[in-house]
């Protein structure tokens, strides 16, 4: 039998096998633009279930306790569709273990099913050759292979190896996937989660977080002032520097007793070149001064960690207060997801009450998008996502969320949620704005350009890492290495016959010179009645945006 204290474990194990394989997980994103990154958002929603399951204790609690914290933080905790559909999953799981104080196989096989069954409900159009798939085949061969007196650890053996075929046969479902030569990035998250859960099952303990076995003195940033609370801080300056060391035979212990005699955290990594230093003092010239002796000095820095807390902190409170939920007092108010204080901005001065900050690379969870409609003062709300991978995580705050009614504008890109706005009329009911809302998005031509963040070979195109890459209403219409040429082309292709105005809207590694040559570039090629207007943005990512109403 499973109890709440090995469920605990498990959970915990599965979020730690997949925080350790994060990375890899993100390389298997076909898509060669900058993304959410599939390892990070399930990695980072896993993380919030986590941190739930680490403050509670298990001795008093049952598994079902233990599913259900743990389903609630996902929900909340969930980014990008790959972390929603990962909380959908394990709270199905929590549905299937209802009641249960422990759980056998036979338990495991029903959550597997429930959590399966909740997922594809809420996906619209489910695509077969996703982490559905390998969740779905393998919670069928768990049913197909359980037998009365199983063992929890055999069936999990079961799940994981039918997790893993499942997986590696996800090329052959989606053509995408066999071009790029990778299997799916969700799946392969998935399977990780799972294999984790398998080492606690196994009788192997938690798989460890990466660096967590690591001694304290070899993590130096560990105990920055972010981390640490301020009466904690004894000494003021975090002071770091490298010594390239003229003498090899130097004795770099004399310098670490000195470090340690004048503040504390010091940490001293000698190496054949170089002596690493880092030590918390308030005599941060002392210990520069004494480090001379043993040579030269390069990369030196020094904070005050007090300084840094009170800023932390301020920000924090500032944050707090402006997302503090609040009694809604008028008709209807609007939360939109955006990077970018000119863009951010934009949607302010069109009446937004919330900006999330948020978008490519950066997905908020649903609890973000839940406090922003909360901290708005409206019975209705609409939520402007501007991303498509941030949607679902829309959609599930809607779910949640008990003081007022959310109305989700399904706007995948920051020109569909300015023209979205646009749309409104206080005049109509919500449901005809959400109506004519959506309609206005979908009548608007966007075009993007950000570069491309690796090789590949994606819908026809081949692409090499670092090009430029333009987006067509978010399909690869072409790459190009300039700039200029890039937008004149792109805006011809978004161009029709009722086009009356055009938008570009430019990010924050363009300067205003750059982007006045492309305005300049744009304005020859437009036809005759055409408008154009250039935006400061400040987005992360797009070098521009181009908007085609």
């Amino acid at each position: 039998m499973i109890t709440a204290q090995t469920l605990r474990d498990a959970m915990l194990s599965g979020s730690n096998n997949l925080g350790n394989q994060r990375q890899r997980v993100d390389s298997l994103n076909v898509f060669p633009v900058p993304d959410g990154d599939t390892g990070t958002n399930m990695s980072m929603t896993m993380g919030a279930a986590a941190q739930e399951l680490e403050a509670m204790d298990p001795s008093s609690a049952t598994v079902y306790d233990v599913a259900h914290t743990a389903a609630s933080a996902l929900l909340r905790g969930a980014r990008g569709n790959s972390g929603v559909i990962t909380s959908l999953l394990f709270r199905g799981f929590s549905k299937g273990l209802k009641g249960k104080e422990t759980a056998d196989a036979g338990d495991f096989v029903e959550a597997l099913s429930k959590g399966v069954s909740a997922a594809y409900k809420a996906v619209m159009k489910p695509t077969e050759g996703t982490m559905l798939t390998v969740a779905r085949l393998s919670a069928e061969a768990a049913k197909e292979k359980y037998v009365p007196g199983m063992e929890v650890r055999e069936l999990w053996d079961v799940v994981v190896k039918e997790a893993a075929d499942a997986l590696a046969k996800t090329p052959e479902m989606l053509p995408v996937l066999k071009k790029a030569g990778v299997v799916d990035a969700g799946g392969q998250g998935l399977l990780c989660i799972y294999e984790g859960m398998k080492a606690v099952f196994d009788g192997q303990g938690i798989i460890p977080a990466a660096g967590e076995s690591r001694p304290a003195e070899a993590r130096p940033d560990a105990d920055a002032a972010g981390e640490l609370e301020l009466e904690d801080l004894t000494y003021p300056y975090c002071t770091e520097f490298i010594v390239l060391k003229e003498d090899k035979k130097a004795d770099s212990l004399k310098l670490r007793a000195y470090l340690e005699s004048i503040g504390d955290s010091a940490v001293v990594v000698d190496d054949e070149d170089i002596i690493k230093c880092h030590v918390h003092t308030d005599c941060p010239g002392k210990a520069i001064q004494k480090a001379l002796e043993f040579g030269m000095l390069n990369k030196i820095k020094i904070d005050n960690m007090w300084i840094q807390h009170d800023v932390k902190k301020k920000a924090a409170e500032a944050k707090a207060r402006n997302q503090e939920a609040v009694e809604p007092t008028e008709a209807n108010g609007f939360v939109a997801v955006a990077a970018g204080e000119g863009v951010k901005q934009l949607f302010l001065d069109l009446g937004v009450n919330q900006v999330v900050s948020g978008g490519q690379t950066m997905n908020p969870s649903t609890d973000d998008i839940l406090r922003a409609a909360e901290a708005t003062p409206s019975h209705t709300v609409f939520v402007l996502p501007n991303n498509k991978n941030i949607i679902m995580a829309a959609e599930q705050a809607a779910k949640l969320c008990k003081s007022r009614e959310i109305r989700v504008v399904p706007t995948r890109t920051i020109p569909q949620g300015l023209s979205a706005m646009l749309a409104f009329d206080e005049g109509r009911e919500p449901s005809e704005n959400l109506l004519e809302m959506t309609k206005a998005a979908d009548r608007v031509g966007t075009g993007q350009i950000t570069f491309a963040a690796r090789d590949s070979e994606y819908d026809g195109h081949k692409i090499k890492e670092g090009e430029l890459l333009a987006l067509e209403n978010g399909k690869v219409s072409f790459t190009e290495r300039d700039l200029k040429k890039a937008a004149v082309k792109l805006t011809r292709a978004l161009l029709n016959r009722e086009t009356s105005f055009v938008t570009v809207i430019y990010g924050q590694d363009i300067t205003q010179e750059q982007a006045q040559e492309v305005e300049s570039a744009i304005r020859e090629k437009l036809p005759d009645g055409v408008d154009m207007a250039l935006v400061d943005g400040g987005q992360p990512v797009y070098y521009l945006m181009i908007s085609v109403e």
